[in-house]
């Protein structure tokens, strides 16, 4: 799979690693195919560290994971995501996208088209917390993201991809 150059966002108030969108990640299917999209992101990620993936959409609140990484690929459809909170940035996401949020960062689905179909995801196969709001309305959620560790390998592009590059040393 050929790499593409990731957009990156950055959100200081709740981490210093950066947000990684990958566009066209996946050749995106046909509205008929997402499940065939989501079976080729669930082994993409499994492959990668990342398993145990789940199927669903994107809530329509502002949360975050205080204990754990998030990857998403959007096997179906297209929606309009707010990260970072209230006054973060809205990325529309498409199908083919991965999203690689840190722990920390929250998002929430503004809207989305009827066919949306993703695919989550987390390094390790570890559960994650679901925190509603942003870090800065759950005090207590600073020291557990603190701990939470850097992923071995990145979800698309394994062990020397974009996400260790951008997220630094593996494992630590």
């Amino acid at each position: 799979m050929p790499e593409t150059k990731p957009e990156l966002h950055r959100f200081p108030e709740a981490t210093e690693l950066p947000l990684i969108h990958y566009r066209g990640a996946i050749a995106p299917e046909g509205k008929a195919e997402g499940r065939a999209a989501a079976k080729t992101f669930e082994q993409l990620f499994a492959r990668n560290g990342w398993p145990g993936a789940w199927r669903n959409g994107i809530y329509p609140y502002h949360h975050f994971h205080a204990t754990a990484h998030e990857v998403l690929g959007i096997a179906a459809g297209h929606a309009s995501v707010r990260f970072g909170g209230e006054g973060g940035p809205v990325v529309e996401v498409g199908a083919g996208d991965v999203v690689v949020i840190p722990a920390g960062v929250a998002h929430c689905n503004l809207g989305s088209s009827p066919d949306l179909l993703v695919v989550g995801a987390y390094p390790g196969g570890r559960g994650p917390d679901l925190n509603k709001g942003t870090p800065a309305d759950h005090p207590e959620a600073r020291a557990k993201l603190k701990k939470v560790a850097l992923p071995e390998a990145d979800p698309v592009f394994g062990t020397d991809g974009p996400l260790i590059r951008h997220w630094g040393a593996k494992g630590g």
